[in-house]
């Protein structure tokens, strides 16, 4: 479990591979193996009237799984190891940007955010809406995920900060009927205009990979399943769907459901699982398997990222390794071949279709993404030259479904 800072947010996926390669992604063989066609992708989807843009991020997301990944870091355009801001630090290790952009929910609903010009807060959300602008400008792509402060107090959402009070009710407080359910709809409708005008200089809306309520599996956060039942968890995302897409008609979102790592079975994996017509995207997070595991590690998360796979293939979604890496810093040294060799493996061993993986965001002090100094930033550019990665420079068009 990755160190979230108060400054915060980032993720970006990337993967290089010849542009030869990339584009027939989207331009050749329109049929996946599942029986996904250009022609009959709504039927897949949480929203079948979502934009054609976000149709087209779907398939082309999909289709591309069945030959490589994208790599992303989330903030990739505002958190940078030693301050340096010219550029992302994949940029600089590797010339180009990644291929995918996190961001977060975080700021730009909290509390303190007045809408005023002068308000941190909202500008940290001008911030965040102008780097999704600029990636879906660059054809990258864009997933926020969602660190929601607890709704009692507006200031925490790691429970180690919380009260047994809030832990225990903070989830089941925004359901329908609760104490809290109008002030989370008000977080919602913040959401919806914020996604509704996002748009890209093509004036276009930017479709938009929202991971709710992710690492649920854990107690970290108060959505995790210590503090609320499944049945409570599942309702919640199922309202939060139903609100945004058809009480506010938000129509460029795709739904991702991502545990951390604890699940090594389908059966787990499906546990507080919303559903099919709920969820486009099956996804996990995981750091502790690349947590200077070696070989075993590297093993560990593709035997879990092989079930991720098949239960994807089977129900007709993507699959992606929504959050890892590993932090090198004064205190953890990096590890030889942890991307070339490590991450490498465990993304494509068993012929597993993996659409994307995303590395947490850089700090002045520690870093999951090497810069050119760095001693790891060979093992990093090899893993990025490697046949199942892609940069946004070896991106198909995500925006286009194929003729």
């Amino acid at each position: 479990m990755k160190k979230i800072f108060f400054f915060f947010y980032t993720t970006l996926l990337i993967a290089c591979s010849s542009t030869e390669e990339s584009n027939s992604v989207a331009t050749t063989n329109t049929t996946n193996n599942n029986g996904i066609t250009p022609q009959n992708v709504r039927n897949y989807m949480v929203d079948p009237n979502a934009t054609d843009e976000t149709v087209a991020l779907f398939y082309n997301l999909k289709k591309m799984a069945e030959t490589k990944f994208a790599i992303g870091q989330q903030d990739a355009f505002n958190s940078f190891y030693n301050n340096d801001s010219s550029q992302s630090d994949i940029k600089k290790s590797t010339g180009y940007d990644p291929a995918l952009l996190g961001c977060d929910f975080m700021f730009i609903t909290d509390d303190n955010n007045t809408g005023e010009a002068s308000n941190w807060f909202y500008q940290q959300e001008l911030k965040i809406i102008t780097d999704a602008k600029q990636a879906y400008d660059n054809g990258m792509f864009v997933t926020f995920s969602w660190h929601m402060r607890e709704p009692y107090e507006g200031q925490e959402f790691y429970t180690s900060e919380m009260t047994d009070f809030q832990k225990y009710n903070a989830l089941i407080s925004l359901l329908p009927g609760g104490t809290n359910h109008e002030y989370y709809k008000t977080k919602l409708d913040k959401i919806a205009t914020v996604l509704t005008n996002l748009k890209g200089t093509d004036n276009k809306q930017i479709p938009v990979i929202l991971r709710l309520f992710h690492e649920f599996d854990g107690g970290w956060f108060w959505w995790g399943s210590q503090w609320c039942t499944a049945a409570q968890y599942q309702q919640l995302w199922q309202f939060t769907v139903e609100y945004l897409r058809d009480t506010k008609s938000v129509h460029n979102i795709l739904y991702a459901f991502s545990p951390d790592n604890s699940y090594n079975t389908e059966s787990q994996y499906l546990s507080r699982y919303p559903g099919d017509t709920y969820v486009d995207i099956l996804a996990m997070d995981n750091y502790g398997d690349f947590n200077n595991q070696g070989t075993s590690g590297a093993t560990t998360a593709n035997n879990k990222l092989k079930m991720l796979s098949d239960l994807a293939i089977a129900k007709k979604k993507i699959a992606a390794l929504s959050e890892t890496g590993y932090q090198v810093s004064n205190a953890n040294p990096p590890i030889n071949g942890w991307f070339s060799n490590y991450l490498y493996t465990a993304l494509t061993d068993q012929n597993i279709q993996i659409a994307y993986t995303m590395f947490w965001y850089n700090t002045q002090d520690a870093y999951y993404v090497p810069t050119p100094t760095n001693s790891n930033v060979n093992d990093f550019i090899d893993f990025t030259n490697k046949p199942k990665t892609t940069l946004v420079n070896n991106l198909p068009n995500l925006y286009q479904l194929p003729n």
